[in-house]
């Protein structure tokens, strides 16, 4: 008698387990159609830059002066607001900027990018954006210059600390942003 209620306990437990775990399934969505993904600064060791951002892919189609029009805010990347953090004070463009996480916005031009860092980072793509709440705005030049084309929007950092820099790409347009510390 005791093993037969053991039993039935144990027969509920898995059935009520089996339709947690097929509803939970039902519930889960796929994955993005734009990736998250992260890039930082350095590689290796207690990391000084991190930049959390989605990466949008081309499918063929006409990017900058096309999807992305020119002369207007930008994410910089897709879904939410693109975030970069720094650990420790920087120079970005040559201008001082305090440690901290901001929103990374763009308005990408055909010849030249505006670089915006910005104090409110939790927000999704530009709807929350008020220029008042700008902590850097720095221009650089824009050039379409890859021999390649980037699939997908990418975030990368090269040099070292006396001479680093950020680089954005997509599709053959690269933009290079200098950071020293």
């Amino acid at each position: 008698m005791k093993l037969k209620y053991i039993l039935s306990i144990l027969t509920l437990v898995a059935v009520v387990f089996a339709a947690d775990v097929a509803s939970a399934q039902k519930k889960m969505r796929g994955l993005d159609k734009s990736p998250l993904d992260m890039a930082y600064y350095p590689r290796r060791g207690a990391k000084k830059i991190k930049v959390i951002y989605s990466r949008p892919y081309k499918k063929g189609r006409e990017i900058f002066g096309g999807i992305i029009k020119y002369d207007k805010l930008w994410r910089t990347g897709a879904n939410e607001a693109t975030e970069i953090r720094f650990a420790q004070d920087v120079k970005f463009g040559g201008k001082a900027v305090k440690a901290g996480t901001y929103a990374l916005f763009t308005v990408p031009g055909k010849d030249k990018w505006t670089i915006i860092l910005n104090k409110d980072y939790d927000q999704w793509g530009t709807s929350g954006y008020k220029e008042a709440n700008d902590v850097a705005r720095i221009e650089v030049p824009a050039k379409n210059e890859a021999k390649k084309s980037l699939e997908n929007f990418s975030i990368r950092f090269g040099g070292n600390n006396k001479n680093l820099t950020m680089v954005l790409g997509w599709d053959k347009t690269r933009v290079r942003v200098p950071i020293s510390f």
